[in-house]
């Protein structure tokens, strides 16, 4: 038998970072077992679905390694409508399934203290198809249902808590609980491996598998992801959209490697795996059931290691969508023409161990592109102190007599000007920075003044004096 699994998001919105980790988790689970990966967009809420994210689910699993063309799909749920039509006809006229006119209301009118959902009134009225009349599944009414699960053992659910559910609305459209089951055998699934908060859903799942006649799959429900207040993830309250990390400037590596670890650990005590490790070692059924907290500061961090780890030209072609302002990405505040890609290399190395996402490159370079640095109101305020002026002048006329340019010799130099004032170079070197970079805080001095040039520096430190005056 050919292991299949399915990854079956809805196209309403961005693509969640919960849905990534189940990707990522199905792909490599069907690639150990020599099976296929099948994409299927559960499409069929036609008034939130947008043909924008349908490809932005595309593109999001294409970046984080499940590249078009190597799985099966994508498929389309709304393809298969009559499919699931005619297995809820099939449930019906088996005398599994039932019709029932009862409203909402009704029903929790008759909803009693120990009523828990539907209460079977119209299980033997015999009413017949028509119009307002929803298909409900006839639960059996004794025994249990056992759902075999690769990482939460075999959940037990007594038959006689779960309602009789409904298959088909009023309008005769399958809900989502039937056409999902349809779709898994149409398209042949074995394994169905999913979050937790589709396992309450499962023992009616598979009781319709039963009732269709064909083996449910076995199924694997994934820890759900929370964030630090142990919540679920949530669209409106938390940051969850991987496209948003990617434009921020989060590398693939570094993120499916931290979505891996939700749930998952590699052996030895250690995080930061190559990929070709945790697709050799990671095994559903080492998932630990608990919730999973995905945590920002720590992606953050994860991200500034893989950073750290690039080759320095794999990392200049990193930042270049930031540099270049290409794509989606917010442009760069200098011209196309200003940015000068030598004077980048230049400083890469230095960048490259500063900065835990590529965004943060462009205010740690952009005193190198514009014409005037961007000060930062705040910087000038704390560096500009009285003496700053006197030291500012001094550094004027120590560094146009400077017979080199480089980096060791601007040291040497500021720092007796700085002890000349009783200054340490850290004190002496601040009114400089903010003067030629707008900030108190970035990349190391002396390397950027050596990159920007004699004439740049003097022009900023000139003009930084006058409006000291």
């Amino acid at each position: 038998m050919t292991v299949r699994v399915r990854f079956a998001p809805s196209p309403t919105g961005m693509f969640h970072v919960g849905g990534a980790r189940s990707a990522l988790q199905n792909w490599i689970f069907a690639k150990q077992q020599g099976g296929v990966f099948v994409l299927r967009i559960e499409d069929t809420d036609a008034a939130r679905n947008r043909p924008e994210w349908t490809e932005g689910i595309l593109s999001a699993l294409d970046w984080i390694g499940i590249a078009r063309g190597s799985y099966e799909g994508p498929y389309f749920q709304s393809s298969y409508a009559g499919e699931h039509r005619a297995a809820a006809q099939r449930l019906y006229e088996g005398g599994r399934a039932y019709y029932c006119d009862c409203t909402r209301d009704d029903v929790q009118a008759r909803t009693g203290p120990q009523q828990r959902g539907y209460d079977g009134f119209c299980r033997d009225r015999g009413l017949e198809p028509g119009e307002g009349r929803a298909l409900r599944f006839r639960t059996p009414d004794e025994g249990e249902t056992v759902v075999v699960d690769l990482v939460r053992g075999e959940p037990t659910f007594e038959n006689k808590l779960i309602e009789d559910f409904v298959i088909a609305r009023g309008d005769g459209s399958p809900v989502f609980l039937l056409a999902n089951v349809v779709d898994d055998m149409s398209m042949g699934i074995t394994h169905v491996i999913r979050a937790e908060e589709h396992l309450p859903n499962t023992p009616k799942q598979q009781l319709l598998w039963d009732a269709l006649g064909v083996k449910p799959p076995v199924w694997a429900h994934v820890p759900v992801v929370v964030n630090e207040k142990r919540q679920k993830l949530s669209k409106r309250r938390d940051k969850v959209a991987l496209e948003a990390y990617r434009d921020e400037g989060y590398l693939a590596d570094a993120m499916r490697n931290y979505l891996m670890l939700l749930g998952w650990a590699p052996s030895g005590d250690r995080e930061i795996v190559p990929w070709p490790v945790i697709e050799e070692e990671f095994r559903l059924d080492e998932v630990n059931p608990s919730p999973a907290f995905f945590d920002e500061k720590k992606l953050r961090a994860f991200n500034g290691d893989y950073i750290r780890a690039l080759p320095v030209a794999d990392f200049v072609e990193a930042c270049r969508p930031w540099l270049i302002g290409t794509g989606t990405i917010a442009p760069p505040p200098w011209r196309p023409d200003e940015f000068d890609p030598a004077a980048f290399a230049a400083v890469a190395p230095l960048a490259q161990t500063r900065i835990a996402v590529l965004s943060e490159i462009v205010p740690n370079v952009d005193f190198l592109f514009l014409a005037d640095p961007l000060i930062d109101e705040a910087a000038w305020a704390k560096a500009m102190k009285e003496g700053a002026a006197d030291l500012l002048d001094a550094a004027i006329a120590a560094f146009e007599a400077l017979e080199s340019w480089d980096a060791e010799s601007l040291k040497a130099t500021l720092e007796a000007v700085g002890a000349e004032r009783g200054l340490k170079l850290g004190k002496a070197q601040a009114p400089v920075r903010v003067a030629v970079t707008g900030r108190t805080v970035g990349l190391p001095l002396f390397e950027s003044l050596e990159v920007l040039g004699r004439d740049r520096t003097l022009t900023r430190l000139r003009a930084a004096r006058v409006r000291l005056v």
